[in-house]
C-alpha cells in the first residue's frame, strides 16, 4: 500500500471540517440572531465525522470533537434560556 493511498495520508475528513463551519455559523447565529436550531447541523456533521475518521482513519478528531463541544454548549445555553423564558412568564401566586 502506497502512502498516497493509505487512509492517513487522505488528509482531513471533510465532515470534520464541515462540522468546524457549521460551528462557526452557529455561534454567529447564536450571538448575533439568538438562534440555537443551527447546533444541530454542527452536532450532525461532528458525530459523523467522529465515526468516519473511527472507520477510515484519517485526520480531523479534534476539528470534530470541537465542533461538538460548541453544538452542545449552544444547544444547552439555548435550552436554558428557553427554560428561564418559559418560567418567567409565569405568573406567580
Amino acid at each position: 500500500m502506497s502512502a498516497a493511498a493509505s487512509p492517513a495520508a487522505a488528509g482531513y475528513n471533510r465532515m470534520a471540517i464541515i462540522s468546524v463551519v457549521c460551528a462557526v455559523v452557529a455561534v454567529a447565529g447564536f450571538f448575533f440572531a439568538g438562534l440555537t436550531v443551527l447546533a444541530v447541523f454542527a452536532v450532525g456533521a461532528g458525530h459523523v465525522a467522529v465515526n468516519q475518521i473511527n472507520f477510515d482513519g484519517g485526520q480531523g478528531r479534534q476539528l470534530a470533537r470541537g465542533a461538538l463541544a460548541i453544538g452542545y454548549a449552544i444547544a444547552i445555553f439555548g435550552l436554558l434560556f428557553s427554560v428561564m423564558v418559559v418560567f418567567s412568564a409565569v405568573p406567580t401566586m
